[in-house]
């Protein structure tokens, strides 16, 4: 997304749907400052956590979906995950956070088996946030314009751009790097190259467009 141009056309869409904790202060240019929803990994919590000023008092206005294996989002003191967001709605009580509840994350492990064939979990696979929040977008959206995503051919192509994994990490692993070792890692690991040609599939049956890069279908 670094150098797309593209902030001003982002915050004119209805609604902004953001992951994780990618920010928008500093990259308001090219990736715009408003953020409505925030779809967001269990691992993640605690890097909102570390600045929760700007998440929770200074985005107010953001609603939170907060995903995560059912161990870390149990409400019986043992959740890590679930005490982190209780703390947090406790001092912010103008934030809107919700959990995906346990049918929705098996509805989630079901639609990747029913695109796939393969059971999520006999494949060592995680779900990325990316597919929590394409499915989100789904049941929310009438459209949905998906920006600074690539396709699941990409890192085969030989004159590939070489960008960071995050637009706001310069110096870690790049984006191909990541897909491919996560793509081939035995347990734990997202099928980030699997997921795209989910999303491709998709994009041919709903108002799915991808932007920056344009996609191929």
């Amino acid at each position: 997304m670094l150098g797309a141009g593209t902030g001003d056309e982002i915050d004119q869409t209805e609604c902004v749907i953001r992951m994780n904790n990618a920010p928008t202060r500093g990259f308001e240019e090219d990736v715009g400052s408003r953020t409505d929803v925030r779809v967001v990994s269990h691992t993640s919590v605690p890097l909102l956590v570390k600045n929760e000023r700007y998440y929770f008092k200074q985005s107010a206005n953001t609603t939170y979906v907060i995903w995560g294996p059912e161990k870390n989002m149990k409400q019986d003191g043992k959740g890590v995950t679930f005490n982190a967001l209780l703390k947090l709605a406790t001092k912010y009580l103008k934030a809107n956070i919700y959990m995906v509840t346990r049918d929705k994350i098996q509805y989630c492990d079901n639609v990747f088996q029913n695109e796939t064939g393969l059971n999520r979990m006999k494949t060592g696979a995680f779900l990325s946030t990316g597919f929590f929040s394409m499915i989100l977008a789904m049941d929310m959206c009438d459209s949905i314009s998906v920006y600074g995503m690539i396709d699941d051919n990409y890192c085969n192509r030989a004159h590939h751009r070489v960008v960071p994994y995050h637009y706001y990490e310069q110096k870690k692993i790049s984006e191909c790097k990541m897909y491919t070792f996560h793509q081939n890692k035995k347990f734990a690991g997202h099928r980030y190259i699997t997921e795209k040609a989910i999303y491709a599939k998709w994009a041919t049956r709903h108002k799915i467009q991808f932007k920056h890069p344009a996609w191929r279908l």
